[in-house]
Parts: structure tokens; sequence; C-alpha cells
């Protein structure tokens, strides 16, 4: 909201004149990702001037921090806080296309065999529709767990399986507590599924170690270990990747990309394949409902390669936010086409949970 007024009060005190230029340039840059100069503006501004009329006025743009240079006497783009103040006063969001709409939904059809499914297929038609690199956060899988089993593999491997009330099944592979033995295992099961009574995984793995310090003559250490290493798994950072849906990085390289433009999207290449601190990215979206865009250094999850990050949350039946949606690229992004079609992802994903919930 305050981005927002400040982008008002700032527009407000531009000219007519002004504002018209500022406009020409940041949607000609975004539609050719070329500087622009003077001339090119006179052939369409809605008033007849000079040249060097428009040259002053872009100075003036410049000086306030709206425009900038990148070579001498190469025409204008707008920065960072350009693109910020075009986003929040001038954009104007295009209606969705009815072939991208189709495009998106045909990727969620009945023939879908379950969501983790699905929300890739949805990834892969979003990359397509938009000529980016999509982001979907998959949401955890919540629902009450009946039954908990670890199985042994061999010394130092074992596996922990969860099923759900709903049906599904997850199974993970960990390093057991040293000298486990099958009793130990056995004990662990009993253990752990004598606490479940309806809790989701969530739930268990906060009462857990509270109950076995409480239970402790009825479970020794080796079994204790078992359990809390067993759950722990979930916890880990591969199980974060595993939400992040990832698809179309290669929409991101052009072969007329400048060199510091590839090395930016190396960049951004290096934080996507390392995925960390991804619960940051559900965060973006937690100021409320709706698009949010984030450009350049704004994005903290992606700020190094100077991305922008066209985000939108999605809720369950109990409209709790539970995942995300988003579009990945250079800052020369269209914005005006792009909001849309993550909007109506979202929503169209959101529907999706809560009818498969």
């Amino acid at each position: 909201m305050n981005q927002m007024a400040n982008a008002s009060k700032l527009l407000d005190e531009l000219n007519e004149r002004s504002r018209e230029v500022f406009r020409r340039v940041v949607e000609s840059y975004l539609e050719t990702g070329d500087p622009v100069g003077s001339r090119t503006l006179t052939r369409g501004l809605s008033e007849n001037v000079s040249a060097a009329t428009i040259r002053n006025v872009m100075q003036d743009l410049e000086y306030l921090g709206l425009l900038d240079s990148p070579h001498v006497s190469a025409g204008r783009v707008p920065t960072e806080n350009g693109l910020r103040l075009f986003v929040d006063g001038l954009l104007e969001v295009n209606d969705l296309q009815v072939k991208d709409r189709e495009m998106i939904d045909a990727t969620v059809g009945a023939n879908t065999p379950d969501v983790q499914t699905a929300l890739d297929r949805v990834g892969a038609a979003l990359s397509g529709v938009t000529q980016g690199a999509s982001l979907v956060l998959a949401p955890k899988h919540e629902a009450p767990i009946k039954h908990i089993e670890f199985v042994g593999l061999g010394a130092d491997r074992a596996l922990v399986v969860l099923v759900f009330a709903d049906g599904h099944v997850e199974n993970r592979v960990f390093t057991p507590p040293p000298g486990y033995t099958p009793s130990a295992m056995r004990e662990a099961t009993n253990f752990i599924n004598a606490l479940i009574d309806g809790k989701t995984l969530t739930d268990i793995r906060r009462d857990i170690t509270a109950q076995i310090s409480k239970r402790r003559q009825e479970i020794d250490k080796l079994s204790s270990d078992m359990v809390e290493s067993g759950l722990a798994i979930w916890d880990d950072e591969d199980e974060h990747h595993e939400r992040l849906i990832v698809r179309g990085r290669s929409n991101l390289l052009h072969s007329d990309a400048a060199a510091e433009e590839l090395d930016l999207i190396k960049t951004l290449f290096d934080d996507l394949e390392r995925k960390r601190d991804i619960a940051e990215f559900l965060e973006l979206t937690e100021e409320g409902e709706g698009v949010r865009i984030f450009i350049g250094s704004e994005n903290k999850l992606f700020s190094l390669s100077g991305s922008s990050l066209v985000v939108s949350p999605y809720m369950n039946s109990d409209r709790k936010i539970v995942g995300a949606v988003g579009i990945i690229g250079p800052t020369r992004l269209n914005y005006g086409r792009i909001v849309p079609i993550v909007d109506y992802t979202a929503q169209l994903v959101g529907k999706l949970i809560a009818d498969r919930s």
C-alpha cells in the first residue's frame, strides 16, 4: 500500500508530457529490451515536440532515478525504481486471453492421477504460455495419518512409510541409529502408531518429543532414536526441494542475450538449483491474496540475478494459504499479460487442491 501511495504521489508530480515520455520508454523497453532514444519517441507522442525537448524530459526523469543511460548517447532504459513506479501506477493489466486459459485448463483434467502430477503439468503449461520459468510450490500433504511403518533395508539404511487416511502413501529412506535391531524397529513402529489417533504429520512431529520424554519407560533409547530420526527426514531440505517445481529454465536463454545478462541468468539457475529457503517463497505471498510483483533487488530469493518474480498464493478449502505459483524471469517481463495468467493459475490450483482434499 505504501508503494502504491508513493507511486501515485510521484506520478502526480510529473506533468502530462513527462508521464507520457516515461510510460512510452518503459513500454518500449519491455517490448524490445533495447534503450529508447529521443528520436524514436518523437514519432509516437500525442503532441508534436522536438527531439531536444524529449531529451530534456528524459534527463529530468533520469535525475529522478526513473531512467538510466546504459551507454553514452544510446537512449534510456527504466531503472528498478522506474519499473516499480510503472507497475504500481501505470501498468494496464490485460484480460486473460482465451488461448492461454484453454492451455492451462487442459493440464488439469479428470484423468490426472494425483495432485503432484497435476501441479507438474500446471508448471509446464505456465512456462509454455509465458515463455518464462515457472515456479509451483506444492502443498504439504496434511491429511491425518493412518499408519507409520519402519522397515530395515541394511546395516545403515531404513525406510519410513507413511500411510495417510485418504489412501496417499509416502516413504523416505533414512539413516537409522547405529546398532538398530529388528525388535527396536518393531517397538518404534508400535509406539508411534499408538500415538497417531488421526493426527497429521505436523501434529505428530510437534508432540513426539514430549511423548517420548513422558513415556520414557515404555520405549528404550534405540527405539526412541529410531522414531525421531525417521520423522526428522520429513524436515530435511530435500523435502522442500520436492515441493518446489521449476519448469522452463531454457526459456530464459536467448541467443541474442548480452554476456552480462547470461551471467545473471546463470546466477538465477544456481539459485533455483539450490532452492534454499523455500519457505521464504511462500512468505512473499503472506501479505494478502492476489498477485504480487517483485522487481530486481526487491526479490529477496533471487536478488543477485536481478530477476523479477510475479507470484500469487493459492488456498485450500479452509481458505488457508498452502502454496504459490509464479513466473520468474528478467525484469523485462510483459507484466500486463503475465499478471492475469498467474492470477488465474493460482485460482485454478486452489480449486484443484480444495476439490481433492
